[in-house]
């Protein structure tokens, strides 16, 4: 095993991280579950993991009986989840918006020197992914996994121009009439 690599425990299994991507903790809570003889302690860890050379990124949370324990099997959890992000010229193709519960986001592309013009959970998922000219809003709740839950929802969503179609010369497809006479 060479020094890039991880091994995190787990009570069922042994993962095996690389580390070749860029890891940012958003959020550690303390979870507790009420049991006959008290109270016992966990900890949930919510990572966003990216390669800005490469413009991918994933966002994973997790539980642990210690905090470092739960940032591992997140940052586990978002490299099996990691979503290429269409970047030109440092900023994304086109605006987006995306919902995630009560958590609603609009992201926007900006002109170059406009820097990340956003909020703390979109930003560190946006500076994971590589794009570095973007405004956004969001708008709602204010909770931090349904926030970065739906920046990657918008994220996943966006096009590149190649892919972009023109409704000019086609109106789509043609719809038959049905009738529904009865018999006589």
């Amino acid at each position: 095993m060479d020094q890039n690599t991880d091994i995190v425990a787990s009570k069922k299994t042994t993962f095996n991280i690389e580390k070749k991507f860029n890891e940012q903790t958003i959020q550690i809570d303390r979870v507790t579950r009420v049991v006959k003889g008290g109270r016992r302690f966990r900890f949930r860890a919510l990572v966003v993991v990216g390669d800005p050379k490469t413009h991918q990124v994933g966002i994973g949370a997790a539980k642990g009986a210690d905090v470092t324990a739960a940032v591992k099997k997140a940052s586990y959890v978002a490299q099996k989840k990691l979503i290429s992000v269409p970047v030109i010229n440092g900023t994304i193709p086109h605006e987006v918006k995306a919902k995630v519960s009560g958590a609603k986001i609009l992201i926007m592309p900006a002109g170059k020197g406009t820097g990340l013009i956003t909020g703390g959970v979109i930003r560190l998922v946006l500076e994971s992914a590589g794009v570095s000219n973007v405004l956004s809003k969001s708008l709602g709740s204010s909770n931090k996994i349904n926030l970065a839950l739906a920046t990657i929802k918008a994220l996943s969503s966006l096009t590149t121009p190649e892919n972009w179609t023109t409704n000019l010369n086609n109106k789509g497809p043609k719809k038959e009439l049905k009738t529904n006479k009865k018999a006589k």
